[in-house]
């Protein structure tokens, strides 16, 4: 298996822009989706960039590198020394790392890889 990097790019595009709607608008939707749509989102950006530079690794790899990123971001969140918070407080920061450790995002993160996984085994490589 081989992953067809533009349709990934595409995929990628529509995940990023989604994403940030959920952040930047969020009163154009529901609020369960605003409140939970955006971490679910990243970890599934993640999961394609992982895809589109590790084209020829297995779904499986890919969602279980995806899996330990994201809850390692996570889990640095629990370090909040000023240098760390200095590059939080910019927006690229903000995006990557994200402010503060909440549990609930580790629910967020699995459903984003489970959501890649469906995607790309029932979708893009049925078999």
């Amino acid at each position: 298996m081989i992953r067809n990097r533009f349709l990934y790019s595409i995929l990628l595009i529509i995940v990023i822009s989604l994403g940030l709607s959920t952040r930047k608008a969020p009163q154009f939707f529901p609020s369960f989706i605003a409140e939970y749509g955006g971490d679910t989102l990243w970890s599934l950006m993640f999961f394609l960039i992982f895809g589109l530079f590790f084209s020829k690794k297995s779904t499986l790899w890919v969602a279980i590198l995806t899996l330990i990123f994201s809850y390692g971001i996570e889990c640095s969140q629990l370090y909040q020394a000023d240098w760390i918070n200095q590059i939080r407080k910019t927006f690229p920061g903000a995006m990557l790392l994200g402010h503060g450790f909440l549990w609930s995002d580790f629910i967020c993160y699995t459903l984003g890889v489970v959501m890649g996984y469906i995607i790309e085994k029932m979708i893009i490589f049925k078999k």
